[in-house]
């Protein structure tokens, strides 16, 4: 049997990757346009979307979207539909964390956290689905889920209660949309450092002890990322749906 390499292209596709201003966002939606997508790519404000526009070859746009509104979910999806000529493929990267004692959270942080990390994941899916369907081919939903999605982390309740739901979420999609030839899926990055995260690394004792823990003994990568995102969002990946592939240098498997 012969390998057909073309199917790890995303030539004639057409993508939206919300959270896209910066990090891990940023590095998938220039990836995704160098295999060959044409790339929507949102934030709050298109302002901060500039420099990942740069990076598109021109074949792409720019959406205003805060995704912690529902309808804003699905008026920026259907924008992005309009302007790529239909949408093949969502990747649901947009998030926030922020580090506070459980003690200490209160409704309005936990209802931010959420509403960014998985009620706009949601809404972003179901409208993305509904313009897939559309286009009468079925497409890839790629959701950014974390290593808090399978582990516990101190200080970090709310996020983690987002990404441990944002994976029940892939899985049921999964479940529920196969039949409509959507595949949903996702990635949980390990230790990255982005503007997100970086709080934690700069405490030089965490940074040490994390490291130690990790069996390819470095910190993830951007592009690290890519690679993933391209396959599981391409045509040789159409019988995969419904997983969560980590990309953590060996971390879950050591613990």
């Amino acid at each position: 049997m012969k390998v057909d390499l073309s199917r790890f292209s995303l030539s004639g596709k057409r993508a939206l990757v919300t959270g896209a201003s910066r990090g891990i966002g940023q590095a998938i939606a220039i990836g995704l346009a160098q295999a060959g997508a044409a790339v929507a790519v949102s934030a709050r404000s298109v302002d901060g979307l500039q420099e990942t526009m740069g990076g598109l070859a021109g074949r792409g746009a720019a959406i205003a979207m805060d995704v912690a509104d529902a309808a804003a979910c699905s008026d920026g999806v259907a924008a992005a539909a309009k302007a790529l000529g239909g949408l093949d493929i969502l990747v649901n990267n947009a998030g926030m964390e922020q580090v506070c004692p459980s003690l200490d959270v209160d409704e309005k942080l936990w209802d931010r956290i959420l509403d960014t990390n998985l009620k706009g994941a949601f809404f972003c899916a179901q409208a993305a689905a509904k313009a897939m369907q559309q286009g009468g081919h079925g497409g890839s939903i790629l959701n950014m889920c974390s290593l808090t999605s399978e582990v516990g982390v101190p200080t970090a309740v709310p996020y983690g209660s987002s990404k441990s739901g944002l994976l029940g979420m892939t899985r049921a999609l999964a479940a529920e949309w196969a039949p409509l030839g959507i595949r949903v899926n996702s990635l949980g990055p390990g230790y990255f450092r982005t503007a997100l995260t970086d709080v934690f690394y700069e405490n030089a004792a965490w940074s040490e002890a994390m490291l130690a823990k990790i069996p390819l003994q470095r910190f993830g990568k951007l592009d690290d990322l890519v690679g993933a995102a391209i396959f599981l969002s391409s045509e040789a990946a159409a019988y995969v749906t419904g997983i969560y592939m980590p990309v953590d240098g060996g971390y879950l498997a050591s613990i």
